[in-house]
């Protein structure tokens, strides 16, 4: 049976109505717990699911953040734009209550670790700290700011540092195990989904392929070789 498709022309919708689409649709997000310091040194803290890695030479990561209804900077936006760094902490299913405290709009200059029970590491490459109960986190230097509306900006951000929890992590293969790393990952609305489904699936070679494809495909290919 064929599946039948809905069409949205996105020219159509509202700016609420292309959001919740895509945050429905584009899951699980990884969740970025993005701690940042302002210009007198006070640390912020607060999650974003607009977030992913983008490169790896250079060591990139985008993260997408939205202005107040007003529009009005969030913190997180003003401390980037003010010292030009961050740092990306991964939220694990163990940092869940502690991630939900830090998305609280507390006042400017609320130290959200702090509220959330959480730790705070100072940063090694940059100034702004780490989240210590986060398994792992990528101190980020701004690399590029787009500015996509007077809605919403996105930070590419290069990762100068990295800090994994030594058990998440072998040293010598830099192979990190998903199991131990627990990330948690982002829905739609306000849902959840934890990453222990996991599986391994190598990518197969053209080769390989052509040994797997169905013998009647392999002779319908040569068929229309001749």
């Amino acid at each position: 049976m064929t599946a039948t498709h809905l069409s949205f022309d996105f020219a159509r919708l509202s700016a609420r109505e292309r959001y919740k689409l895509l945050i429905g649709t584009v899951v699980p997000r990884p969740i970025a717990l993005v701690t940042t310091t302002d210009e007198e040194g006070r640390v912020n803290a607060a999650p974003y699911s607009f977030f992913n890695c983008l490169s790896a030479d250079p060591a990139i990561v985008a993260l997408g953040v939205e202005n107040r209804a007003d529009m009005r900077f969030k913190d997180t936006a003003r401390n980037v734009r003010l010292t030009e760094e961050f740092t990306v902490n991964i939220v694990s299913d163990a940092l869940v209550a502690a991630m939900n405290v830090c998305a609280v709009p507390f006042a400017p200059g609320v130290d959200e670790v702090a509220a959330a029970g959480l730790t705070a590491v100072p940063g090694t490459h940059v100034k702004c700290p780490r989240i210590l109960e986060s398994p792992a986190a990528l101190e980020c230097r701004r690399y590029m700011t787009l500015e996509i509306s007077r809605s919403r900006v996105i930070f590419l951000g290069e990762v100068v540092a990295a800090h994994l929890r030594e058990d998440i992590v072998d040293r010598d293969k830099l192979h990190v195990d998903p199991f131990a790393l627990d990330a948690l990952g982002r829905m739609g609305g306000h849902g959840y989904a934890r990453t222990r489904d996991y599986f391994d699936l190598p990518t197969m070679s053209t080769e390989e392929w052509e040994r797997r494809a169905r013998p009647s495909d392999r002779v319908q290919r040569a068929e229309g070789e001749r």
